[in-house]
Formats: C-alpha cells, sequence, structure tokens
C-alpha cells in the first residue's frame, strides 16, 4: 500500500483517489511527481491530472486515464458542473457560522494570497460549520469557483485559520500538529449520462478522528442535499467568470 495515495475507485474513463496529506501534485518532493508515481505502481499508460490539491489537503482527487477524458472533465470543472466538498478543523470561532465568502483574491507577500473587498472576479465559498468542543469547529465548505488557496484564504477572512496550516494561521495554530486540517471530502458531477457521487470521510489525522468530529461528519453524510446559502449570481455567470484558458482546476 502506497503512503502517498490510495485508489478510492476506478472507472474506465478516470481514477478517483485519496491523497495523503504532505504530499505534493507537483514533481517537487524529488525526481517522481504524484502522477506518475501512480501510473507506475498501476500500470497506467498515462494519467492526466484534472484539477489539484494542496500538499497538506487530503482526500479526492481526480486523474483522468485518457486524453478525451481529460478534455471532458475539464470542461465540467470550467463550467462548475463537478460539486466540491471540503471539511476543515479551526481552534477558533469564526464571524459568522455560516454563509458566503466572496471577494477578489491577490497576491501577498511569499506565496500567499489574501482575500479583497472588492467583487470584480470574486471567489466565492458558501459553508456550514458547527462546534465539536475542546474550542474547535468543523467546517463544511463548497466553492463555487477554483482560486489558488481559496478554502484557506476564506477560512482565514473568517477568523477561523485551518489547524496546521503554517501558511495562514498563527504559529501556536499551525505547530504541534499531525496534519493541517484540510481534506476533500465529497464530490458529485454527471458523467455519460450518470449522476456519479462520491464521499470519503477523512481517515488520517488525529483530530479528524476524535468522536465529536467524526459523529459531525456523518450527520454531513450527504452535504449535496444540505440546504445551501443561495448564490447571489447564477451558475452560468459563475462560468464566465472562469478564465477559459486554464485547463487545471486550481489548488485548494
Amino acid at each position: 500500500m502506497s503512503h502517498s495515495y490510495q485508489i478510492h475507485y476506478a472507472h474506465p474513463d478516470f481514477l478517483v483517489i485519496d491523497k495523503s496529506p504532505g504530499v505534493s501534485v507537483h514533481r517537487d518532493d524529488g525526481p517522481e511527481g504524484l502522477v506518475a508515481q501512480i501510473v507506475r505502481e498501476q500500470g497506467e499508460e498515462k494519467l492526466f491530472l484534472v484539477h489539484r490539491l494542496d500538499r497538506l489537503t487530503t482526500g479526492l482527487l481526480l486523474l483522468a486515464r485518457h486524453a478525451e477524458a481529460a478534455a471532458g472533465l475539464a470542461d465540467l470543472f470550467r463550467a462548475r458542473r463537478i460539486d466540491k466538498f471540503y471539511l476543515a478543523l479551526s481552534a477558533r470561532k469564526p464571524s459568522r457560522k455560516q454563509g458566503l465568502v466572496s471577494g477578489d483574491m491577490s497576491r501577498a507577500r511569499r506565496g500567499s494570497w489574501k482575500l479583497e473587498k472588492s467583487r470584480h472576479k470574486p471567489a466565492i465559498t458558501q459553508f456550514f460549520s458547527h462546534s465539536v468542543g475542546e474550542g474547535r469547529r468543523l467546517f463544511l465548505l463548497k466553492p463555487a469557483t477554483g482560486r489558488t488557496h481559496q478554502i484557506r484564504v476564506a477560512m482565514k477572512s473568517l477568523g477561523a485559520p485551518i489547524l496546521g496550516d503554517a501558511r495562514y494561521s498563527d504559529s501556536s495554530e499551525a505547530e504541534g500538529w499531525d496534519r493541517g486540517y484540510l481534506h476533500a471530502y465529497a464530490l458529485r458531477f454527471e458523467w455519460r449520462g450518470e449522476r456519479l457521487s462520491f464521499r470519503l470521510p477523512p481517515r488520517q489525522g488525529r483530530a479528524f478522528l476524535e468522536e465529536a468530529v467524526a459523529r459531525q461528519i456523518e450527520h454531513w453524510a450527504d452535504p449535496w442535499g444540505l440546504p445551501w446559502p443561495v448564490l447571489a449570481r447564477p451558475r452560468s455567470t459563475l462560468a464566465r467568470e472562469a478564465n477559459p484558458s486554464d485547463s487545471v482546476e486550481q489548488d485548494y
């Protein structure tokens, strides 16, 4: 069994993997990136990366098994027709318990990003949250756009940075944790006339595995069926805001 990933589901057109924490999808951990590793270990001819997860983020990652599938999945991401749900833990009380975070994102120092008050091409994230004891709060987040570090920046803007996120939280909240507590929890989309849904609770991280957290995650076992806050703009508008030159959905 690989320490970098597990195969969650194998479809003739794509793989759904469970990415481990601390693993980069890019070739910056050594001579071989994650995709090349999976190709070699699973005997695939080739795999195509159609979206990305940050190094600290665990969970569901789609990999196309051929060029036609890669193009089709990329089109779905660009059109915002793939629903994505994430789980995150914070040790701070947010400025509001549920709702929507919206704003333009701009580059900050040393590779970080920040949320602006303007909304010319906003990053949009919907969320619910629930107390899980010990001063911690579990968040279920649904990004409506795909920007680099979008969820991590949204959490910081709420005053509730992600536990273990050294880039966007104070040292007291980043140090001493066994991982960064952001997890790609669920995906849903239509593929060749079939509605596909994937859900994967976190399997790594002591805080994610605590009883109160696991109980709340199970309460959110049907994330697509929850009463999500209504977006101010229709899906078609959000799709037009996406950069048509982006072929790969950005990191979270």
